[in-house]
Order: structure tokens, then C-alpha cells, then sequence
């Protein structure tokens, strides 16, 4: 794959990743204040709103702790204590709580200072990018709930699949999934439709071509041909990776191995 871009992906610096998380963390808020926190989350099965809450409010503690306290050792969410609300109705202002602390840790730091990661960039700026795309996630799921339906500002939702793809690659729990995908060579082709040709800068663009090998994956930002091609928005693209949209049935243009696409979702949605 391409190597990451060193300060800002897509030509953002770390204080427009802790901008953006900021506004998502806020959307966030903003739209579950009065929901119904028995909601069932249709895009996490087994899941309530008030049970997402607790995830997304934890992990923003997590990382706080991990960046607030330049944590460089392996460090998971159980083991940083976290104290919850009894009364249901206060998670929105918990979450908002916990979402400035992040945000404020994250933009105490420079983008460099090394924090522990299971990925190849061990450091803040990679956890201002991964909880932005974390929130805006979190915060479709939501809205599902709530019975809404999610959109993702281009330019975040381009960034999430270059990130989701990242992730993936590095991520430990993903090595298993791979290898039961396997892999003889073949190649998924994702094109944005609202994303703008990217002319010489190919990291700009809106189409990702993914190659599979037995166990792994590599790819490139670009066109190309491959054994299954899939259009659609990106807002909606970065769903579909993300396991919140549906493949078939109206939403996207697809075209070739639609079980090769299939397996591909089901093995490495998160």
C-alpha cells in the first residue's frame, strides 16, 4: 500500500483531525439527547443505544488516558478504570464530558509524540485520525437507531477508507478473518462517485483497488479493473466496508464476482 502521509492524510494536519473529531463528537451528542436508550442499533446486533454510548464514551477515555499520559506500552480499554452514570438520561453529558478530555489530550500533543498503537504509527497523530473515524462510525450507528439515515462529509468519509484499509491491514484481530479469506490474486475495485478525479496526486482520490493474497491484502489509491467492481457515494462506500450498508439492492452499482465481494465484507467488516 502507500506509505501514510507523515502530518495531515489528505492534505489534513492533526488539529484538523482534532477539529473535525470535535464537530462529530458534538453531531453525536446533539442527536441522542432524548433518544430512546433501549433503541435497538440495527448495525450491532445485540446492541442498544445506551450500550453504544458506553462503548464510544470508554474508548474516548481509553485514548485520553494512552495520549494525556504518553502510554507507550500495550495498554487495552479494561484495564483503564472508567466511572458510568446510573441514570441512563446522563450519557449524552458523560459522553460530551469524556469527548473534550479527548479532544483536549489530543491537541495538547504534537502529532509525533510517541503512544502506544498496534499500528505501524505509534503515536497521537494516529489516534486524533482513528478516533475521528471511531465518532463518525459510532455516530451513523446512532442515527440508525434513532431511525435516521447517516451521511459522512466527502472528504471524511474518502479518509475513512484509506484508513479503514490501514487499519485492517495491521489491526491483530484481523489476521484470523484474512486467513480465512485467503486469496489467489483477486482484485476489488471501490470508486467513489462524488470524489473528483485526483489528476497526479493519486493519494487524493476517490477509488481504492484492493488485491488479495493468501492471508493478507495490498492497495492502491487509482483506477483499475478487477474481478468486482463497486460505485456508490463515498459517504455510503465507508458504511458498506463498515458493515452499515447493504451491498445489494439499489444502493450501489456493482458489477462482477458479487461473492467475492460478499466474503470480502464478511470477513473484514468491523
Amino acid at each position: 500500500m502507500l506509505e501514510p502521509m507523515s502530518s495531515g492524510e489528505r492534505g489534513r494536519s492533526h488539529e484538523d483531525n482534532c477539529a473535525l473529531l470535535s464537530a462529530e463528537i458534538d453531531r453525536l451528542v446533539d442527536g441522542v439527547r432524548g433518544g430512546d436508550p433501549a433503541a435497538e442499533v440495527p448495525s450491532c446486533p445485540g446492541w442498544t443505544l445506551l450500550r453504544l454510548l458506553k462503548h464510544v464514551g470508554v474508548v474516548h477515555r481509553w485514548v485520553r488516558h494512552l495520549v494525556a499520559e504518553r502510554v507507550t506500552e500495550p495498554l487495552w480499554p479494561r484495564e483503564v478504570p472508567v466511572a458510568m452514570p446510573g441514570d441512563p438520561g446522563a450519557y449524552p453529558d458523560w459522553l460530551a464530558e469524556g469527548g473534550a478530555e479527548l479532544v483536549a489530550a489530543l491537541r495538547a500533543a504534537d502529532p509525533g509524540t510517541p503512544v502506544w498503537s498496534w499500528s505501524a504509527r505509534p503515536d497521537a497523530g494516529f489516534w486524533a485520525r482513528r478516533m475521528l473515524h471511531e465518532t463518525t462510525v459510532h455516530r451513523a450507528d446512532a442515527e440508525l437507531a434513532l431511525g435516521r439515515d447517516p451521511h459522512i462529509e466527502a472528504g471524511t468519509a474518502a479518509d475513512g477508507v484509506d484508513e479503514f484499509l490501514a487499519l485492517i491491514e495491521t489491526a491483530p484481530w484481523m489476521a484470523e478473518p484474512l486467513r480465512e479469506l485467503g486469496g489467489a490474486g483477486e482484485i476489488l475495485h471501490f470508486h467513489a462517485t462524488d470524489v473528483p478525479a485526483a489528476g497526479d496526486r493519486p493519494h487524493l482520490s476517490g477509488e481504492w483497488t484492493i488485491t488479495l493474497s493468501p492471508g493478507m491484502f495490498t492497495w492502491t489509491h487509482g483506477h483499475g479493473k478487477g474481478d468486482v467492481a463497486v460505485r456508490g457515494p463515498v459517504s455510503d462506500l465507508l458504511l458498506l466496508l463498515y458493515g452499515r450498508r447493504e451491498p445489494f439492492g439499489g444502493g450501489f452499482e456493482v458489477f462482477g464476482d458479487r461473492d467475492l465481494l460478499a466474503r470480502w465484507l464478511a470477513k473484514t467488516a468491523l
